[in-house]
């Protein structure tokens, strides 16, 4: 902790309170459309889509724009602002246009912050940055668990409403923004040609990050979204709650893991950590096509924990190394844009392979193509 700035500490409240108050809502939200609501699935799939196409577009222009305009700062406090207050709308206006409303509102908030935020820990890592990014990612995994946690505890124990949930929300979201005022500006100072600004970044970016952003596309298609991972153990177990406290126990590890995996990467090399990612991944996922069994269900998660330790902060970590400062923004934001269409793509693709084919066929298919990334990538020097 000794060579982690005030500064990254102060980043990492920020995540931790503003994922406190997403990962409340995440889990009841679609309960809440469906039960409360009316809403039918086709809804909830089009709500989440837009939201995530949302957010994946504007990861990679603000990252673009903060490396222009060399601000970071205005973006993250603004970014977390937007998602802090509009999130609770639903719980004082209880309809279906409002819950649309407020889900893309808040990505469009995420997709301001993401990127430029990612730039200022880049910059205030110091030859650490694999530690600097797991500490993030730490803090902000400890949100996604202390979330649905308090949300199941305040339902099924005090019996609050999901209106009150979302108006409860608004508690880590206020110390969340308030923490954003202590964000410390770092000035890049490079001087840029607003006209050959993307050629210049896409020349002066080194052949390894041309590579890596291709190989990480390629992965994140075979990346589904994570609700596979939950209707598969959700099948295996045959109880809601088992599947959902499985996602809660993949991201305890997740957040335990993630700081001293971090630290590891700066030492052994952060490609060769992403490596020893995917091939985690991969037997994750053909564990998760075969498997039938509660107990191995359970050494599944936790390994799929490891496994985002090993590649979600390192990967940012990586790109953070390989670019010029002036471009890391522009860098981190078209590999999480890339990413995150794929992964969209991927997920879509996934649910045809599942209706048509059975549940094993998509696990199986993602455990091959993360296998032949791992050894493509360890194919580069």
């Amino acid at each position: 902790m000794k060579n982690i700035s005030k500064h990254v500490v102060v980043l990492g409240l920020i995540s931790f309170f503003t994922d406190f108050a997403s990962e409340m809502l995440y889990p009841i939200t679609p309960i809440f459309l469906t039960s409360v609501l009316g809403a039918s699935m086709s809804i909830i799939g089009i709500i989440e889509g837009i939201a995530e196409v949302t957010a994946g577009l504007l990861k990679g222009y603000f990252g673009s724009l903060s490396d222009k305009l060399d601000k970071r700062k205005i973006f993250v406090v603004s970014g977390y602002g937007i998602s802090g207050i509009v999130k609770s709308l639903p719980g004082i206006f209880a309809n279906v246009p409002i819950v649309v409303i407020s889900r893309v509102l808040d990505r469009i908030g995420k997709g301001l912050r993401t990127t430029p935020r990612d730039s200022l820990l880049a910059s205030y890592a110091k030859e650490n940055s694999g530690a600097v990014f797991g500490f993030h990612r730490s803090m902000d995994t400890f949100g996604a668990v202390v979330g649905p946690l308090s949300a199941l505890i305040l339902l099924s124990y005090f019996s609050f409403s999901y209106s009150s949930i979302y108006l409860l929300a608004l508690i880590p979201s206020a110390f969340a923004i308030f923490f954003t005022f202590f964000i410390k500006e770092v000035k890049v100072n490079a001087t840029k040609n607003e006209k050959k600004f993307y050629s210049t970044f896409w020349k002066s970016s080194p052949k390894e990050y041309k590579i890596f952003l291709m190989l990480v596309t390629i992965f994140s298609f075979a990346n589904s979204s994570d609700v596979f991972l939950i209707l598969k153990s959700k099948q295996i177990t045959n109880s809601d709650s088992i599947s959902i406290m499985g996602y809660i126990f993949y991201n305890i590890i997740y957040a335990i893991s993630s700081f001293p995996i971090g630290l590891l990467s700066d030492k052994i090399g952060k490609k060769k950590m992403y490596v020893i990612g995917l091939l985690i991944y991969s037997f994750v996922y053909f564990g998760f096509a075969v498997n039938n069994n509660f107990i191995l269900l359970w050494i599944l998660f936790a390994l799929y924990g490891i496994y985002a330790s090993a590649t979600e902060g390192v990967s940012k970590a990586l790109v953070s190394d390989l670019v010029k400062k002036e471009f890391k923004g522009t860098a981190i934001g078209l590999i999480t844009m890339s990413s995150s269409f794929a992964v969209m793509a991927g997920s879509f693709f996934a649910g045809i392979l599942w209706d048509n084919f059975g549940p094993s066929i998509p696990f199986i298919i993602s455990s091959i193509i993360s296998l032949i990334t791992a050894i493509l990538l360890l194919r580069i020097k």
